[in-house]
C-alpha cells in the first residue's frame, strides 16, 4: 500500500486546515510516497497537500450566509466529486469538518464505492441531531476528537475511534507567555488581551467592530492594557481599517496568523464562538465567549440548539465556566465588562487554568498514530 497510498481530503476554513495539517504529518511519516489533494489551506500544503481548491471558499457560517455562496459551494463539490470518480480514484477520502459540504460529497463517494472517513465528529450531541442518519448513510469511519463520542455514533451502527484532539499534543501543558510576547513585540508586564473575532469573513463584519470597540471602553478603564488582534491574510487590510479608525494607535498590535502566540501572550481572550475556543482553553486563558450572526439564521440555529452552551470549554466540562455573549447580548459594554472581570478575579482565573489543564489531559492522545492505524484499517480492508 506504502507508495501507491491516495488520499483526497476537504477542509474548510483555517481551523480545518490547521487539524487536517497534523493528520497529513501523521500520513507523510507512516507512508512518506503517499500522493493527497483535494480542497485545503496552507498547513496542508505545507505537508504535500496538492489544493485543487483553496480551503477559504467553504470558510461561511449561517444558513442566509450559506445561501449567498450556495451556487458556487455546490459546484465546487461537483467538480471535485466528478474529479475523484472519473480520474484516479483515491483509495480513501477523508473530510476534515465542514460537514455541511463534506457528508454530501461522501455520501456520493461511498454510493461509488469509495471508502470515506470523517475527521471530527459532527456535533450532533450539541444540535441537528437528525445529522446522524446522514452521517450514517455517508461514511465508513469517523476519528472523534472528544472522549464520549465513540460510543455515540457507536449506538446508531457507525464506526468511530477516539483520536483524540490533535491540538492537545501541539499546545504545550504550560505555555511560554513572556516568550510569546517578546516573539510579537508586546510589553512584558503589561496585562494583554487578546481579541480573536474569526477567520471568517462573516465573522469579522458581525463581531470584528464590536471587539475593537470593546477594546476602546477597556483601553478607557485600564490604561495599562494592551491587546493584540491575530488576523488572516485574506482579512488583514480590514482589521488594520478597523484598528486605524478606533483610535487605539499603538496599543493595539495587529498580526498576520499567529493566533496561537497571541493566545500564548495574553491574561484573557475575547474570542468568537468555535474551534479558537478550545485552542483558547488548551493555552489555560481565561476568555468571553461571544458570537453574532445574522438575524434569520440565529433564529434557525437557536432552535436546532440541544444544550444550554455554545462554546466548547463550557460544553465539555458541562458547566458555564467562561460567559458567553451571543446576538443582542453581546454589545461592547457587555463584552469590555465581562473581559476586565477575569483581570480583576484573579482567584477565579486560577481555578479556571487548573479545571482547564485537566480537560487538556484528557484530550491528548497520540492523534497521528491513532488516525493512521484506523486510515491503514480501511485501506487495507
Amino acid at each position: 500500500m506504502g507508495d501507491a497510498l491516495r488520499l483526497a481530503l476537504v477542509a474548510g476554513e483555517t481551523s480545518g486546515d490547521l487539524l487536517a495539517g497534523l493528520l497529513l504529518g501523521g500520513v507523510r511519516e507512516r507512508w512518506p510516497h503517499a500522493t493527497t489533494g483535494g480542497i485545503g489551506g496552507p498547513q496542508m500544503q505545507a505537508q504535500g497537500f496538492e489544493a485543487w481548491w483553496p480551503s477559504e471558499k467553504l470558510a461561511v457560517r449561517g444558513y442566509v450566509e450559506v445561501l449567498r455562496h450556495y451556487r458556487e459551494i455546490v459546484g465546487i463539490r461537483r467538480q471535485l466529486q466528478q474529479r475523484l470518480l472519473q480520474g484516479v480514484r483515491p483509495d480513501l477520502f477523508i473530510g476534515v469538518d465542514a460537514p455541511d459540504f463534506n457528508l454530501d460529497l461522501e455520501a456520493g463517494l461511498k454510493a461509488a464505492g469509495v471508502p470515506t472517513m470523517h475527521f471530527v465528529c459532527p456535533s450532533v450531541w450539541a444540535w441537528r441531531p437528525e445529522r446522524i442518519e446522514k452521517i450514517r448513510r455517508s461514511v465508513d469511519h469517523v476519528l472523534c476528537i472528544f472522549p464520549f463520542e465513540p460510543e455515540l455514533l457507536q449506538r446508531h451502527g457507525i464506526a468511530a475511534t477516539y483520536v483524540g484532539h490533535p491540538l492537545a499534543q501541539v499546545i504545550p501543558m504550560e505555555p511560554d507567555r513572556l516568550a510569546a510576547r517578546r516573539q510579537l513585540g508586546l510589553p512584558d508586564r503589561a496585562p494583554v488581551v487578546a481579541l480573536l473575532p474569526g477567520s471568517r469573513q462573516s465573522e469579522l463584519q458581525y463581531l470584528g467592530e464590536r471587539f475593537v470597540q470593546a477594546a476602546v471602553s477597556m483601553a478607557r478603564q485600564r490604561p495599562d492594557l494592551h491587546f493584540v488582534l491575530p488576523a488572516v491574510p485574506a482579512l488583514r487590510a480590514r482589521v488594520d481599517a478597523l484598528v486605524q479608525a478606533s483610535g487605539l494607535g499603538e496599543r493595539i498590535t495587529v498580526v498576520t496568523g499567529r493566533s496561537h502566540a497571541a493566545l500564548a501572550a495574553c491574561d484573557v481572550t475575547l474570542i468568537a464562538s468555535g474551534t479558537a475556543t478550545l485552542e483558547a482553553a488548551l493555552f489555560k486563558r481565561p476568555m468571553v465567549i461571544a458570537y453574532n450572526m445574522n438575524w434569520l439564521s440565529w433564529q434557525i440555529m437557536k432552535r436546532k440548539q440541544l444544550q444550554p452552551w455554545v462554546g466548547l470549554p463550557n460544553i465539555l466540562c458541562n458547566d458555564f465556566v467562561v460567559p458567553e455573549y451571543l446576538q443582542d447580548r453581546a454589545t461592547p459594554e457587555a463584552l469590555a465588562q465581562a473581559t476586565l472581570r477575569w483581570l480583576d478575579d484573579t482567584a477565579a482565573a486560577a481555578a479556571l487554568q487548573a479545571r482547564f489543564t485537566d480537560l487538556h489531559h484528557q484530550l491528548s492522545r497520540d492523534t497521528a498514530r491513532l488516525a493512521t492505524d484506523a486510515i491503514a484499517q480501511i485501506v487495507a480492508a
